[in-house]
């Protein structure tokens, strides 16, 4: 067995930690790029969303270099997304590739023995200890809330460094040499390293940088590539932005929704507009909208797939938050034919926007 996964944020570091300290074998996926989002465009259903197409090109990547084995997590309601497997699996072997597939679903959604099963499927091939398993797995999740956390304060402080660009180059290391490392135990070495680093980022407080929330859906706010790199682009522009949904968040998310603990300040901000799980994150999007509002944002962006359902309902509810809060916010939809420059466009006008209406509150217009 030699497993591969697809590309989803800083989860490709924890599925690393992993399988480098349980001593399985795997394709580590290519960063998503346009060859893959064309070869999984050309093989996937037109009406299908973005996520779906790229990571087929990854996983179409990942086959090219010997993976037999497909690793992905579940989904959330009734999504898409939670068909993939089913329907990746069978254009695998429609292409030719008899691929296996292990899905890590929510153990509320499937059950703690299924969700156990599927988990001994996976660490099968490992001859290490139960204890060194319980190890590896404890430090996989440190790493994942570390790298969450090193990225959260990156994007954040931003807006305040004194030596402009300094925390995108610290960020773009950390994860680039985060790649070499060669166990779990190392790789949290290195992030305890550039957590430090982070810490002591030279700020001016007296600045009053643009604060944009990132909301919507949680593939595309993920993963990059699927964003046209929209938080590298706010960096380069000063802005200080936060998102809520990552991938340590989807972890406790999971554990405690059983025992519906999860997730409590977000479903009590939505509470007035979307009292319901829907499905995907619409609930998410919504109360992270409101979240951003009381925590002094400047505005969000919310960022989605064509024909995604449940942030089409969101983005219907959005433009009454914005009345009723007002607080500006900017739908961008995406799929493979949308064009950077417009993109751009928007997301500088948007910004423009936001700028007059502070110089309006600051000269009492």
């Amino acid at each position: 067995m030699k497993i591969t996964f697809p590309n989803l944020g800083n989860s490709i570091f924890a599925a690393k930690a992993i399988f480098d300290g349980l001593g399985i074998e795997y394709v580590m996926p290519t960063p998503s790029n346009n060859r893959a989002l064309e070869l999984g465009a050309f093989s996937s259903p037109e009406e299908i969303c973005l996520p779906y197409k790229i990571m087929l090109g990854n996983y179409i990547e990942s086959i090219e270099r010997g993976a037999d084995t497909v690793i992905i997590t579940g989904s959330c309601g009734p999504c898409r997304y939670g068909e993939y497997c089913e329907l990746q699996m069978n254009m695998m072997k429609t292409l030719g590739h008899n691929l296996e597939f292990i899905v890590i679903d929510n153990p509320g959604s499937i059950g703690k023995k299924e969700f156990m099963a599927r988990i001994n499927r996976l660490v099968s091939t490992s001859d290490k200890s139960s204890s060194k398993k319980v190890r590896v797995a404890l430090n996989a999740y440190k790493i994942i809330k570390m790298i969450d956390e090193i990225e959260r304060k990156a994007r954040y402080k931003v807006g305040f460094e004194i030596n402009k660009g300094e925390c995108k180059s610290i960020l773009n290391r950390c994860k680039s040499e985060a790649l070499d490392c060669k166990t779990d135990i190392e790789m949290l070495k290195h992030f305890k390293k550039y957590m430090d680093i982070i810490n002591n980022v030279g700020i001016n407080l007296d600045k009053k940088p643009i604060k944009i929330a990132i909301i919507g859906e949680i593939y595309t706010i993920l993963e990059p590539f699927s964003n046209l790199y929209i938080e590298d682009k706010l960096m380069d522009y000063g802005v200080s932005t936060y998102r809520g949904l990552t991938p340590s968040w989807w972890i406790k998310d999971a554990v405690l929704s059983p025992l519906k603990l999860n997730s409590l300040k977000l479903r009590s901000a939505s509470k007035e507009y979307l009292p319901l799980y829907i499905g995907g994150h619409a609930r998410e999007c919504i109360g992270e909208a409101i979240l951003a509002k009381k925590k002094g944002f400047d505005g969000a962006i919310q960022l989605y797939p064509v024909g995604c359902m449940p942030e089409i309902v969101s983005h219907a509810i959005l433009p009454n938050i914005s009345k009723d809060k007002d607080f500006p916010i900017m739908t961008l939809i995406l799929d493979e034919m949308t064009g950077e420059a417009g993109f751009v466009t928007r997301l500088e006008a948007f910004l423009d926007l936001i700028e007059r209406k502070s110089e309006d509150v600051l000269f009492g217009n």
